[in-house]
């Protein structure tokens, strides 16, 4: 049961760290090209197809992830060892808020890319995008909140 904790934790911090560099390093890079390659490179909304890619490549990671949480946090409460409320609940506000972006918001920014351009820059589709962000600032918050938990609860 040790060396399945320390593949979920792992898991949850490979899924966090993929979080953080698909927003703090690679989106600064792909919607501010003209730092790097001048300016007329990219439109932005050329760069919103592109962080799409990255996000699409991501969500696989994400929902493995969330998939991964949920079985084995429902197996440590079947099994009554080491159950923990806490740690399932945060699994499930994991699952819910992946599930809202990989169901919700991604094939809405998808579907609003294949419409064209002008379809990107709508009050509905700033609307929605800013959503995608919280729901994505939440999921990284109960990933922390379980790997600390996770952690924390193995060492007793």
């Amino acid at each position: 049961m040790k060396s399945i904790m320390v593949i979920y934790l792992a898991m949850l911090g490979i899924a966090m760290g993929v979080e953080i560099a698909a927003g703090a390093f690679i989106a600064p890079v792909i919607f501010f090209p003209h730092k790097y390659l001048g300016e007329g490179v990219l439109t932005h909304f050329q760069s919103g197809i592109l962080m799409t890619q990255v996000f699409l490549k991501m969500n696989i990671v994400i929902g493995f992830v969330a998939l991964y949480s949920i079985i084995y946090e429902v197996q440590v409460w079947m099994m009554r060892k080491n159950y923990d409320f806490l740690s399932f609940l945060l699994s499930f506000v994991i699952v819910i808020t992946t599930g809202l972006f990989l169901f919700y918001y991604t094939p809405f920014i998808v579907h609003a890319q294949q419409l064209g351009a002008i379809e990107t820059t709508t009050e509905a589709f700033a609307t929605m995008h800013k959503q995608s962000e919280w729901v994505m600032k939440a999921l990284m918050v109960a990933q922390f909140g379980l790997f600390v938990r996770r952690s924390w609860l193995s060492q007793k």
